[in-house]
């Protein structure tokens, strides 16, 4: 890839009758000639035919040619459509088409009834491309990165051990390299206090801040386990540049508060870089011309810079080799 050029991007519509073709519409509008001539859009064929032509994108038609989404009205057709999309977008990357996927929002209530076996589109991009994936946010202030998601509460202190925690330390740092920042990162503590040495709980003590202490090794700017009640605090005031969260709620609920129509969800971990927006289907307001288009633009803006800093360290790497 020249590095003149931005990277290319696989886009998916999403849900066809939720928000997503919306905010794809919306990008396209304010997009330059240069940029949308750099993405491959993948969806329903009527709809490509609406799509703005600036810069000439280039359309992947999925489903029937004849296939029509009603805004609001979710259909198994259109759960179908939506998961064509996304195996259409992964198989353009491990074609070599494009650098990075960005995803439009799915549901996954109505893609488990025409049989999708995943949880979320994090697990259908690992087993497609292989790895083992970090699922990671940024916003306009805060970047988070989970060590754990879509599993139990009761299940997440057993599976914090020393590789997840090595993984979303590895996450964090890329994130933090692509978007500029020194790579100070805080690590949330499982329980109230971070433990309080012992006194609220052992996990702590004994085995997550001994794990982060060898991890320390390689990832310099790693924290000991810390209080998660003002560890973003802490981050929004300047003294961290990520926060590692040891389970799903503990990091989205302060991001989600903070910065919901501005964070972009990110799968790390894997051969090819995946961004969405940090929001549902938005069936309830799909048609109405309410949807906000920022996170899925922040989507795309992240995708690229992460796409073109691997390409740089690869670059690196083969010059000194």
């Amino acid at each position: 890839m020249s590095r003149s050029l931005k990277p290319r991007l696989a886009l998916t519509c999403g849900d066809p009758a939720g928000v997503g073709p919306e905010v794809i519409a919306e990008w396209l509008r304010e997009a330059t000639p240069a940029e949308a001539s750099r993405v491959e859009i993948h969806g329903p064929l009527r709809w490509l035919a609406g799509l703005p032509k600036l810069g000439g994108f280039e359309p992947r038609p999925v489903g029937p040619e004849d296939f029509v989404a009603f805004p609001g009205r979710p259909s198994p057709a259109g759960a179908l459509v939506a998961a064509e999309a996304l195996r259409g977008a992964a198989a353009a990357a491990r074609e070599g088409r494009v650098e990075a996927v960005v995803t439009g929002p799915v549901s996954k209530s109505e893609m488990a009834k025409v049989g999708w076996l995943f949880p979320g589109q994090t697990e259908f991009f690992a087993a497609e491309w292989g790895g083992e994936p970090v699922m990671a946010f940024a916003g306009g202030r805060l970047r988070v990165v989970l060590a754990t998601w879509h599993i139990p509460l009761a299940a997440v202190p057993a599976a914090l051990d020393e590789a997840v925690l090595g993984r979303a330390a590895a996450a964090a740092e890329e994130l933090c390299a692509a978007e500029g920042f020194a790579g100070r990162i805080a690590v949330c503590g499982l329980n109230p206090h971070a433990g309080e040495g012992g006194l609220i709980g052992a996990e702590e003590r004994d085995r997550i801040d001994p794990i982060l202490d060898r991890l320390r090794r390689v990832h310099r700017g790693l924290s000991r386990a810390l209080p998660g009640d003002t560890v973003f605090r802490r981050q929004l005031r300047g003294e961290f540049d990520a926060v590692i969260a040891l389970y799903h709620d503990q990091g989205l609920a302060p991001l989600k508060t903070l910065e919901f129509d501005l964070a972009v969800n990110v799968t790390l971990g894997l051969p090819w870089v995946r961004t969405s927006p940090d929001h549902g289907t938005g069936f309830d307001i799909a048609g109405r011309g309410l949807a906000s288009a920022r996170s899925f633009t922040n989507a795309v803006r992240l995708a690229r810079r992460l796409a073109a800093s691997r390409a740089a360290l690869r670059a690196a790497g083969e010059a000194t080799s």
